[in-house]
């Protein structure tokens, strides 16, 4: 069994204890990257007891021979897709993918993903609209979810100088119903006072 399936074996389990799901597994040097998920989010918490459950498996059982850093994260907005089951994830999820240097159809590509095999992904293409694109998976450097923030405005609606306008007209109402409103007090005023000293005398 080699270093990869003895690591991965022994951290599903711990990983599924804490009610999660093992996302990735990779090393990279003498960093060991796992990335865990669920359903709702991973809070702080989970990263914690994770990370301790592992460790204290890793001192147990010693997987891995050489030096290493551990380093336990939830997947974030924006998900690196590297194996086939992150592909089969990532059906009806937008993605930007970069393939290998001098790939024949081109380099950078978005869309969204509409199928995947164990060596394929097919990509729904933002543009041109209409068009597909199927990728083997080792053609890919590499790949990630994106995350879409919100409808654009709407068609038609009002644009931001309209809105200012509108709040700069609102304001000099504003201003001109005071100003009406501090004329009649000053009338009110002056009426009041031709009154009284009509009265003492």
């Amino acid at each position: 069994m080699s270093v990869s399936a003895r690591v991965r074996a022994l951290i599903e389990p711990l990983v599924a204890a804490e009610g999660l799901e093992l996302f990735d597994l990779e090393q990279v040097g003498p960093v060991l990257r796992v990335t865990v998920d669920r359903e709702g989010g991973v809070s702080i918490d989970d990263i914690t007891k994770t990370t301790r459950a592992i460790s204290r498996a890793f001192d147990e059982h010693d997987p891995i021979s050489s030096g290493y850093t551990l380093e336990v994260s939830s997947p974030g907005l924006e998900r690196v897709l590297r194996t086939p089951a992150h592909y089969a994830w990532a059906v009806g999820r937008t993605v930007a993918v970069k393939t290998f240097p001098n790939h024949p159809v081109g380099r950078r590509f978005a869309g969204t993903v509409s199928s995947s095999t164990d060596t394929t992904v097919t990509i729904a293409l933002e543009e041109p609209i209409g068009e597909s694109l199927t990728l083997n998976l080792g053609e890919i450097e590499k790949a990630r979810t994106t995350f879409v923030w919100g409808p654009a405005p709407k068609p038609g609606g009002p644009k931001n100088g309209e809105k200012a306008e509108k709040s700069t007209k609102g304001a000099k109402k504003t201003k001109e119903i005071k100003a009406k409103k501090d004329k009649k007090d000053r009338k009110d005023a002056s009426i009041a006072s031709h009154k009284e000293e009509k009265v003492q005398s």
